[in-house]
């Protein structure tokens, strides 16, 4: 009997096509960047109607699939990763960890096992490790990787949600939350969103949580928590904030967090951003004492630059999060010796998230990310100092960190004037601040956050601010 024929291995001709022409159109976009308009010109229902068409009886080769993709893609895109994009706080993917993020793809590794994928797991643990250094946070603090800041605040308040409770007696982990004594939750009243939606996914109620008075930067008040503080009945929650969406200000931790574990209480940050100033020696005074809380939620892809969708949780008693969140299954080995990575996510099968992260890291080492850092909060700087010297221009805000909240005056005509202002500069398209609200005022929001990030981008943000207020006051509707 002859032989059979071997099975193919490897890559089919189409499919080798496909992945060179993606890698191909990868690099010419981001070698386009500079000649890019700041926003998409691809109105949401054409784009819609060119994707959202009858699946096909029969299939389509693979490199023909992309070429489509690429095809029907043009100008829906925002220049989300270049820099001029200075809205939302979203960090512009380094290219190294973008390179890495291909092989992230290519490789297909399932991250939820230290076993199956150990180089994975080496690498997501030294990310982990490396960040809670940087930043300064207690070693043999427990992490784990996750999709960003929301589900680290939601793991960061699961573990918070584990501590309470076995305080009190209750396994909330077998016993569920009905019939669970109750424990106070304080937040500031300018508090992310991101935390509130953290208590929810826990079972607590973003509704359930006491609002504490907050100052002109959005910081809580030493004297309204104190009050609040003083009517709790059992050992709290509270959530602190490094980096308050509109300011980038931070809540006094100094002062805040000591009050709260002479109370047996548990205070988690929500530090998706302005945490990371505390990996810069000159800045991390700004952040004092925010070593002491017992949980952190940071972003790798804001300030890392790290490509979507990677964060970290962090809990200095490793044992409240894996409690919180271990979920193996009977059939996966017993490595208990080992960091295994879910035992510190909410999830089990996922992606190796952790190793664009890695890369950025290794690139930047400690000095890049200091110099990424300290450069993008002097540029906030510049930024706050050119427009503020525009006469009917107002920067709300002092600078604390990377966030500049500008506005065009008070009142409705203020509000109306803002937002044309900010309809001119998205129009001209050169470059994209965000909207946002603050102060019971309309604003336009800069957030400077790109790695690549240079002082003529921040001039060119100023200029384009500049000119369009001066072309609305000479064009009144």
């Amino acid at each position: 009997m002859d032989d059979a024929p071997l099975k193919p291995t490897g890559l089919s001709d189409s499919q080798r096509r496909a992945i060179d022409v993606a890698a191909k159109a990868a690099k010419a976009y981001r070698d386009q960047l500079p000649s890019l308009p700041a926003r998409p010109t691809l109105g949401l229902d054409e784009a819609v109607s060119r994707f959202l068409v009858p699946l096909a009886d029969a299939g389509t080769p693979e490199d023909e699939v992309i070429e489509q993709i690429l095809e029907n893609a043009e100008g829906g895109l925002h220049k989300m990763v270049g820099t001029t994009f200075f809205g939302y706080v979203c960090g512009s993917s380094h290219p190294v960890g973008v390179a890495a993020d291909f092989l992230v793809s290519a490789w297909g590794q399932n991250a939820g096992s230290a076993f199956e994928t150990p180089a994975i797991t080496g690498m997501e643990r030294a990310v982990c490790d490396w960040v809670i250094d940087l930043l300064r946070l207690p070693s043999g603090s427990g992490a784990g990787i996750v999709t960003g800041g929301s589900v680290a605040n939601m793991v960061g308040v699961m573990a918070a949600r584990h501590a309470l409770l076995t305080a009190q007696g209750w396994d909330v982990e077998a016993k569920g939350l009905f019939g669970a004594p109750e424990f106070p939750v304080l937040i500031g009243d300018d508090a992310h969103s991101a935390p509130l939606a953290a208590l929810r996914y826990a079972g607590l109620g973003a509704d359930f949580a006491v609002r504490v008075r907050t100052d002109a930067q959005g910081r809580i008040e030493p004297e309204a928590f104190r009050s609040a503080l003083g009517r709790c009945t059992a050992p709290p929650l509270v959530i602190l904030q490094a980096g308050q969406i509109n300011t980038g200000s931070f809540d006094p931790f100094d002062e805040l967090i000591p009050l709260v574990h002479d109370k047996q209480g548990w205070v988690h940050v929500d530090g998706a951003f302005g945490l990371w100033l505390a990996a810069v020696p000159d800045l991390a005074p700004r952040l004092a004492g925010v070593t002491l809380a017992d949980s952190w939620a940071v972003d790798l892809h804001k300030w890392l630059n790290a490509p979507y969708d990677a964060g970290v949780a962090i809990v200095r008693d490793r044992g409240s999060l894996v409690s919180a969140m271990s979920a193996r299954g009977a059939y996966l080995p017993d490595l208990t010796a080992h960091w295994e990575p879910p035992d510190s996510t909410p999830e089990l099968s996922r992606r190796a998230r952790g190793v664009p992260s890695y890369a950025i890291l290794r690139h930047l080492g400690r000095e890049g990310v200091e110099e990424m850092i300290k450069r993008h909060c002097y540029l906030a700087q510049s930024i706050a100092d050119t427009v503020s010297a525009e006469p009917g221009l107002t920067v709300l805000n002092e600078i604390h960190s990377n966030q500049v909240a500008i506005t065009c005056g008070e009142g409705p005509y203020g509000d109306s004037l803002t937002q044309r202002v900010l309809k001119r500069v998205h129009d001209q398209a050169r470059v994209y601040p965000s909207h946002g609200a603050w102060a019971g005022r309309r604003i336009i929001r800069v957030s400077v956050i790109g790695y690549a990030m240079q002082q003529e981008d921040a001039d060119l943000l100023s200029s384009e601010i500049i000119s369009a207020h001066r072309w609305c006051l000479e064009h009144p509707e």
